[in-house]
């Protein structure tokens, strides 16, 4: 009974989403004042039927019902409690109806707390969403309905979730890039909003900036969850493997990165306006086409659930509606639009201008390495592989421009800088730059790398020209003493800009000198990585809640002989699924240095094949994804966006 009430509460939220998105939209093309006051009511009510449906598959799960065919292929009396919940998402149906509940729930945050925009802005915007809630709505009752029943054929016992995504990742990982992926729906439905009312202003960047920056701070950390789990869990001591699936989440958060940049200029100075606008329908229809991607049953990879064409036509023919509806409406009323003139190649605006071009370029990179291989497939072409080399071939140069143009970024005014006076700021960050490029590879390693000189450099420019930053603002306003007038705004900047450092630093230094082994152990041996001896101690059997596993304990000691850390690694045999076995690393973490040990196969006479792995400022890549996601989290505190009225003056 509660899985028909859940499926019941889906149709009725459907239908409050039809009402959404038709209601409001008659109001303000009628100028009925009730109509469009209908949107706020519409909003909230979808988001509770869809959190009423959502509870009511998640006690299928926790309750072990069986007769519910996504509980039977992806869940077990075995699973542990909270593996019962977030298999809930663990396929194609059950993540689908996580994505609708978070569009409702982003678009009940907009009618509640967007209580000060105008009315008849905040009705466009949630009936753009309620459009987009429609389509979604559609796809999951008519192509991925996850309350079927399996009657009368109800088995005794669920197939299990699939043992690669029995982790703690998977419980947040997905949720987090949800929030980031429908998040930007929230930007785009302003930025439509803006079009459909022929006023692309300046009021609307500042309305849409705040969800725009929450939409890029969950993806920004989901992002980094993701890379986290792929490490520790996959057993290859790898943190990014330029997967399609990957690909799908970074590209959004590229084009989503320049959006905001372009909304602080749109916002501040009245630039870019149209651009602002092109970007926001950029963004979330790579989100879309992420959807589809992974949907499509094109792709196979862990998070390709979906492998029925007719799911992935669905999302290809809603993924042109919403991109061709969009950019005609933009090509109708774009051009109308003008902002004021005036900025100097030595002026903030056009280091964010170049910041942006920068960010698309690598993002139509990224698209065009994703996309092309599937496209030469489709059409019979044959196959090519685009793999890592491309990537990095394509990224890593793009990046470092765009290091360079952030460190000038924040040093430059509004308008017009003085050439003198930039020069003079930037003076002792060039000469910290150089300096550490080059006494960082002979430091460290004792011999010199370009790569290592690059990446140590530019860590070092950005540093040192968020310090003269710093300086200068305090200089302008009295001293230390007007370090708490400085804002959260520019404090976010400030966090996100050191995350995106410790990022890069962690992936170019990571990629450069991490050490990997490939042996032969049997107890008692012992094998030499760098400054660490690892020793094979012993291989016990051990029983989990619904496996069991081989776990092989070994000890790491530095080159003094003193024991560093005592690694425990496993390989998996799950009950339910016989035969597919998982690896479990051992990993010794640290600030500087992570020590990495995962088991192979039993070779015979006791011997394993084990892979030893010392990776150098790994964590630097995930302590920048949490910079960044606390940057943009400061920045929602900045007092502008406490209460976006419409009368608020641009700063």
């Amino acid at each position: 009974m509660i899985v028909e009430l859940g499926h019941f509460a889906l149709i009725l939220a459907f239908g409050l989403a039809l009402a959404q998105a038709a209601l409001p939209m008659a109001g303000v093309l009628r100028g009925v004042r009730a109509w469009s006051g209908a949107a706020v009511p519409l909003a909230c009510g979808q988001f509770l039927f869809v959190l009423v449906s959502f509870a009511c598959l998640a006690h299928a799960f926790l309750t072990d019902d069986f007769s519910v065919r996504l509980v039977a292929t992806n869940s077990n009396t075995l699973l542990p409690a909270w593996y019962k919940f977030s298999a809930l998402w663990g396929n194609h149906e059950g993540s689908m109806l996580l994505w609708l509940t978070i569009l409702a729930g982003w678009s009940s945050a907009v009618a509640l707390i967007g209580k000060d925009l105008p009315i008849e802005m905040r009705a466009r915007v949630l009936s753009v969403m309620g459009m987009i809630a429609v389509g979604f709505h559609l796809f999951v009752l008519l192509t991925s309905n996850p309350f079927l029943r399996s009657f009368p054929n109800v088995p005794e016992e669920g197939r299990d979730l699939n043992p690669l995504l029995q982790d703690i990742g998977l419980v947040m990982h997905p949720p987090m890039l949800y929030l980031g992926y429908v998040g930007f729906s929230v930007a785009f439905s302003f930025a439509l909003a803006a079009l459909w009312s022929g006023r692309l202003d300046t009021a609307w960047a500042r309305w849409s900036r705040p969800w725009t920056t929450a939409a890029w701070l969950f993806l920004s950390v989901g992002i980094t969850l993701g890379s986290w789990w792929a490490y520790y869990e996959l057993g290859w001591g790898g943190w990014w493997f330029w997967d399609p699936v990957e690909n799908a989440s970074f590209m959004p958060w590229l084009a989503g990165t320049a959006l905001l940049h372009s909304l602080a200029v749109t916002e501040k100075r009245g630039l870019f306006r149209s651009w602002a606008v092109l970007l926001a329908i950029m963004t979330f229809s790579l989100s879309l086409l992420g959807t589809f991607l992974v949907r499509s049953g094109i792709l196979t990879s862990v998070h390709a659930f979906a492998t029925d064409p007719e799911r992935g036509s669905f999302v290809l023919a809603f993924l042109g509606v919403v991109v061709g509806g969009s950019l005609t409406l933009y090509a109708l009323r774009a051009p109308q639009s003008s902002g004021p003139a005036g900025y100097s190649l030595l002026s903030r605006e056009a280091a964010l201008l170049a910041n942006n071009v920068l960010l698309v370029v690598a993002m139509a990179t990224v698209l065009l390495g994703t996309l092309a291989p599937l496209v030469v497939s489709a059409m019979d072409l044959g196959r090519i592989s685009v793999g890592p080399p491309y990537f990095n071939l394509m990224f890593v140069p793009l990046m470092s421009l765009l290091a360079v143009a952030m460190g000038v970024g924040p040093l430059m005014r509004w308008r017009d800088s003085s050439g003198a006076s930039l020069r003079a700021m930037l003076a002792v960050p060039a000469a910290s730059c150089l300096v550490i490029a080059i006494a960082f590879p002979f430091t460290y390693a004792g011999h010199w790398h370009a790569g290592a000189a690059l990446t140590a450099g530019l860590t070092a420019w950005l540093a040192a020209t968020l310090v003269a930053g710093l300086r200068q603002r305090l200089r302008e306003r009295g001293g230390l003493r007007a370090l708490p007038m400085l804002g959260f705004a520019y404090w976010g900047m400030v966090v996100a800009h050191v995350g995106f450092a410790f990022s890069m630093a962690g992936a170019g230094l990571t990629s450069i000198y991490s050490d990997e082994r490939d042996v032969r152990m049997s107890a008692g041996d012992s094998v030499t990585l760098g400054a660490y001896e690892f020793s094979f101690l012993r291989t016990r059997h051990v029983d989990g809640p619904n496996y069991s596993a081989e776990r092989g304990e070994f000890t790491v000691k530095n080159v003094s002989g003193e024991r560093v850390r005592h690694l425990k690694a496993e390989k998996r045999d799950y009950h339910s699924q016989m035969g597919n076995v998982m690896t479990e690393a051992g990993i010794a973490p640290g600030f500087l240095r992570d020590l990495y040990v995962s088991l192979g196969e039993p070779i015979g006479d006791g011997s394993w094949a084990v892979r030893v792995h010392h990776k150098p400022f790994v964590r630097w890549l995930w302590i920048g994804g949490v910079l960044m996601g606390a940057g943009g989290a400061l920045t929602l505190f900045d007092r502008r966006y406490r209460r976006p009225s419409a009368q608020q003056p641009v700063r």
